[in-house]
């Protein structure tokens, strides 16, 4: 689903608000997780999951093509830990595709 799907269904599911409104309330929604997050924040989300930044520490790497070693920095990464209705909702529903 992209964002503007989610605006779409949101929109269609409460009449009562314009789509401007439910794109208005979605943009500040993922701005101030962002921006929470950017601050070093966690962000937690009962029955969906929680956000959280981790630090990657440095590491030394092989380069595939030539195999050198090359330095690889920190970095911050994003860490999404599902919460435990998500997790119930999506084995629940998720059927795998056969493989031919």
């Amino acid at each position: 689903m992209t964002r503007s799907e989610l605006i779409s269904r949101l929109a269609d599911k409460h009449p009562q608000f314009t789509t401007s409104d439910v794109e208005l309330a979605v943009k500040t929604l993922i701005d101030s997780i962002v921006s929470h997050l950017a601050q070093g924040g966690r962000v937690e989300l009962r029955g969906f999951g929680s956000l959280s930044v981790r630090t990657r520490p440095p590491r030394l790497g092989l380069n595939p093509r030539t195999g050198e070693k090359i330095h690889v920095p920190e970095k911050n990464v994003l860490n999404f830990r599902p919460g435990t209705e998500l997790r119930e909702r999506v084995k629940q529903r998720y059927v795998p595709k056969e493989t031919a």
